[in-house]
């Protein structure tokens, strides 16, 4: 499968690398084609990797990993282009963290709306999916890593048929379908946005981002 993921930080390195070892031909997108941290990204990566603008690479993939940050990343999606974007799932693992008045960080969209909800108004015809937003980055492509693996996660989105298939992505990355909890549609994106306050103050309190969130009913 041909898959985009826009971002060149640590998140964006880690499911590129994880979709790389899945035999998927990945392209990292960032603002500039021969971003410095793409091609380095690319060297280490073989001949299914490779790298362009947000545009190159959204026009390249029949999936998108959104992996920049919250800030800017209705920015970077339109620099993407709503045309390269049309009928394709976008997966969002972004967070709307607001940095500007130091730590811990604050929502900027918060309580009536999401960072998810803003990119499905802009993008109607894009099939977005929140998911991953709410543990490290390591985890998010080993979940084994923790508890065998026995921790959950939540998708968000509008389109049943591009949640299961983002869920059926996610299984091969290790996580357990039954550990994978539908929310509904996208305004649910609002409660895992605003887990991260909490997840923030327990990365503090624990000195290490190895944990995640588990639901016993």
């Amino acid at each position: 499968m041909n898959i985009a993921v826009l971002g060149t930080g640590m998140v964006g390195d880690m499911i590129a690398s994880k979709l790389i070892s899945l035999g998927h031909k990945v392209m990292m997108g960032s603002r500039t084609a021969n971003n410095e941290k793409a091609l380095a990204w690319c060297a280490k990566s073989g001949a299914n990797a490779s790298q362009g603008t947000f545009g190159d690479a959204a026009q390249f993939a029949t999936i998108v990993f959104n992996c920049t940050k919250g800030m800017n990343t209705l920015d970077a999606l339109n620099l993407a282009g709503s045309a390269n974007l049309k009928g394709k799932i976008l997966i969002d693992i972004s967070n709307p963290l607001d940095f500007s008045k130091g730590m811990p960080p604050v929502l900027s969209i918060v309580n009536d709306n999401s960072l998810g909800e803003e990119i499905q108004k802009l993008f109607p015809e894009t099939k977005v999916v929140k998911t991953l937003n709410t543990l490290n980055c390591q985890l998010m492509v080993n979940p084994a890593l923790l508890n065998n693996g026995d921790h959950n996660i939540f998708v968000s989105g509008n389109s049943a048929e591009a949640k299961s298939e983002v869920v059926n992505l996610l299984h091969t990355f290790g996580w357990i379908k039954e550990n994978i909890i539908d929310l509904g549609d996208i305004t649910t994106a609002r409660g895992t946005e605003q887990l991260l306050p909490v997840w923030v103050r327990l990365y503090g309190a624990f000195g290490s981002p190895m944990f995640q969130f588990k639901i016993v009913k």
